[in-house]
């Protein structure tokens, strides 16, 4: 009698549950957290100009590769509505070796923010939603020249002389942005979600600075971080669609 009480308590479960789960995720629910990796597609062409004008190779412009950590969660009391954060960084280089001189050129984006999205109601089963990051970045364009040769001593003593076979620079800006996005959440199950997405960041520059917090002017106008994106991601958490 008590098997046959436990197999009926056990079906009615079964069919009740499909129900009350329904009902009560009738808009999306959760969030988690995970790794977002992107190719970005940043303008490059100010910087291969000048390459090319000293004979280096220049940069890609076919985008780089960037890595980052994302998560979010619905805030229930908005339906379909989602916050969260994430960051980014990534960097993309030129290099070249000349008469036993080493040269090299490297040029960094990164930054983060707040996320706010919307996902679309008519979609069932996975998510698409609409919105945007809003926050800031940094550029970053690194150069250097050496012929390799250090030493402790030698250090200083180039850094006491005007004349030294060494030489760095590093060019500086930081940024507010905001960038439009538009991600497609598909879950494998109830706590594992594959993203694939993408978006435009708009960039607000500031003034550019050299080394240490130097001013820096005469900087090409379209060298700034806007950007054009793809994006993807693996999130762990809990996920209703």
């Amino acid at each position: 009698m008590n098997k046959l009480i436990l197999i009926i308590f056990f079906a009615l479960a079964v069919s009740v549950f499909p129900q009350q789960q329904k009902k009560y995720f009738d808009a999306p629910f959760g969030g988690g957290i995970g790794y977002v990796p992107a190719w970005y597609i940043p303008n490059l062409n100010p910087v291969n100009k000048e390459l090319v004008n000293i004979g280096m190779p220049e940069l890609s412009t076919s985008g780089f590769y960037s890595s980052g950590i994302g998560g979010f969660f619905y805030i229930g009391f908005v339906k379909f509505l989602r916050v969260g954060g994430m960051g980014f960084g990534g960097s993309v280089s030129t290099s070249q070796v000349v008469d036993g001189v080493n040269r090299e050129v490297v040029y960094s984006l990164g930054g983060g923010g707040l996320t706010v999205e919307y996902t679309l109601p008519m979609i069932k089963d996975f998510g698409v939603s609409v919105g945007a990051i809003i926050g800031g970045g940094s550029l970053k364009i690194q150069l250097y020249s050496s012929t390799g040769n250090f030493t402790w001593d030698g250090t200083w003593d180039d850094f006491n002389s005007n004349d030294n076979t060494s030489f760095s620079r590093t060019m500086n800006n930081s940024y507010w942005m905001i960038t439009p996005t538009v991600n497609v959440d598909f879950p494998l199950n109830r706590f594992i979600v594959i993203r694939l997405g993408g978006g435009y960041q708009f960039a607000f520059i500031n003034d550019w600075t050299a080394d240490n917090g130097q001013e820096l002017r005469n900087v090409p106008s379209d060298l700034n971080g806007n950007s054009f994106f793809i994006q993807s991601g693996i999130f762990i958490g809990f996920f209703s669609f």
